[in-house]
């Protein structure tokens, strides 16, 4: 891969998908665009580049979706459930009391792990939620790994990594050597292809917005964009959860963090007076994101 491609192809990825790759990321790309050039029939990643400059969308798609990671697993990092279980939800059905429903958005769904474990969490209130409407709304770049979570099935490894015994026996069902997650709580997903860099506004507003470990990816003008946009559509009184590596310190001032609560944080009640200067969204278009993973 000569310099100019490698150039063109880390401005087509931050264009297309926010991914902002250093200048040292050569092997990065070759290790996940060569296969797909080979795979397409071609014979390097010159070629591909000239498809990609010929504008041919199918590849375009392909492309994006091989340079974005989905490593993701059942109750990632366990601290964000644990503020979902005992900050955010007691909250939530204290101010949603009188309208007895809560939306929320896994704004990075991957393969399905962060939204069944949310569904489940949810589960497991039982007589807390009985008479309230849950809406989960998770959405991604990739159309693979959308399709992946819809059917909600799972290797023997995959249900290993920080998934309870007991709510595996209690939610799964197996089949051979997978594990599918029984239709109850498949039906409280809702699956959405999205890209964070353009309007989400058509979403509407939710109470709490998971979006975690996709920004670390993005550079700094980019991250101000989306929480800016994020801000508009959380509740006043919603919640925000990100990953550990990742803040709004310094970026904006539409969230504040939650003392003692790490990656969760709430909207500002001045929330536009507050902000920084949001960089103009991208125009929307047909592919979508919510999905690089840490």
């Amino acid at each position: 891969m000569t310099p100019p491609e490698y150039e063109y192809l880390r401005k087509f990825l931050r264009d297309h998908s926010g991914l902002d790759l250093s200048a040292d990321k050569q092997y990065l790309i070759e290790s996940r665009l060569l296969p797909l050039a080979r795979k397409a029939g071609l014979s390097g990643i010159g070629d591909l580049v000239q498809k990609l400059q010929a504008g041919s969308s199918a590849l375009i798609t392909s492309v994006v979706e091989a340079m974005t990671t989905n490593e993701t697993f059942f109750f990632r990092d366990k601290v964000p459930f644990d503020h979902f279980r005992e900050t955010i939800m007691p909250e939530v059905l204290k101010a949603r009391a009188a309208r007895r429903s809560v939306r929320i958005w896994c704004a990075a769904g991957s393969t399905g792990q962060e939204p069944y474990s949310l569904a489940m969490s949810l589960k497991e209130m039982g007589a807390a939620l009985t008479g309230w409407r849950v809406e989960i709304i998770a959405t991604d770049l990739s159309q693979e790994v959308l399709e992946k979570s819809k059917a909600g099935i799972y290797s023997q490894f995959e249900v290993q990594r920080g998934l309870p015994i007991q709510l595996l026996v209690k939610y799964f069902k197996q089949t051979g050597e997978t594990w599918q997650i029984n239709p109850e709580l498949r039906a409280m997903i809702q699956h959405r292809q999205l890209n964070l860099l353009h309007d989400f506004s058509q979403l509407g507003t939710f109470d709490v917005i998971f979006c975690r470990n996709v920004l670390i990816y993005f550079d700094q003008e980019t991250k101000i964009n989306i929480f800016n946009r994020l801000a508009r559509q959380v509740e006043g009184d919603g919640f925000l959860v990100l990953g550990a590596a990742e803040t709004v310190v310094g970026l904006t001032d539409t969230f504040r963090p939650i003392p003692e609560r790490r990656g969760l944080y709430k909207p500002n009640d001045a929330r536009s007076a507050g902000a920084k200067p949001a960089i103009a969204a991208a125009p929307p278009r047909t592919a979508a994101m919510a999905g690089l993973r840490a």
